[in-house]
């Protein structure tokens, strides 16, 4: 799949309306993108397997008060028309789960193919976890089991690999690195709280919604890695 030349993605290292139900700023502003009082959004919850937990808190956070919300089932399909479907969305918001499962559903039913043609026509995607892993080209994932695996196949929409959840995973500071240099494959890794936000295939903005919470760059060096810790724009007020 060749990476995405246009459109906008924001990948969230964690956060959003499933991990910070009581802190908006991340959805915030990937709402404000859409220029709309009320835009329309979709949630995917493919990597959940259509979980009803992650749909009934979706419709909580994204009231008709805020946006004209909707979800698109996978496992219990009623959409005939997926690209028609989605163009129609102004954002969609691809929810955590399992990276590898959503991949496969995703390439099975033809949405992979659909994606890159709705992401040029306008509407913005984001996600959490694997729901933000899943645009890049690789990353680590715990999707086979308990352990962290190689990801080698993602979409490649975004450029290079990404690991999320950097901060509230312990065994992700000493894995991603070692990633990093056995593939030589630069990437960044985003602690929760963190988006990064592409346009037209190019890091346009690093965004946070914890004023603490950081990004790190991971370049591949000689026989090693260099490791660049990256402070986002943090979105609240500060003092």
């Amino acid at each position: 799949m060749p990476l995405i030349t246009q459109g906008q993605i924001v990948a969230f290292g964690g956060g959003g309306f499933a991990m910070e139900p009581d802190n908006p700023l991340l959805d915030d502003y990937v709402l404000s993108l859409t220029g709309k009082t009320r835009p329309r959004v979709c949630l995917i919850p493919t990597a959940s397997g259509d979980s009803a937990g992650w749909i009934d808190r979706f419709y909580e956070v994204f009231h008709e008060d805020r946006c004209e919300a909707t979800h698109l089932s996978l496992f219990s399909r009623t959409v005939d028309d997926l690209y028609e479907f989605l163009s129609e969305q102004d954002v969609i918001y691809a929810g955590g789960g399992n990276t590898v499962n959503l991949l496969a559903v995703w390439r099975a039913q033809g949405l992979a193919d659909v994606l890159p043609r709705v992401l040029a026509q306008g509407t913005i995607a984001c996600g959490l976890s694997a729901g933000g892993l899943c645009w890049f080209e690789r990353g680590i994932t715990d999707s086979y089991g308990p352990g962290l695996n190689p990801l080698n196949n993602g979409l490649g929409f975004l450029p290079g690999s990404f690991c999320p959840h950097y901060d509230s995973d312990p065994r992700r500071p000493l894995e991603f690195p070692e990633f990093v240099r056995a593939t030589g494959m630069a990437g960044f890794a985003a602690e929760d709280g963190v988006g990064l936000h592409y346009v037209d295939g190019t890091l346009r903005r690093i965004i946070s919604s914890r004023p603490a919470a950081a990004a790190w760059r991971m370049t591949p060096e000689g026989d090693g890695v260099r490791t660049e810790r990256v402070q986002p724009e943090y979105l609240g007020e500060t003092s």
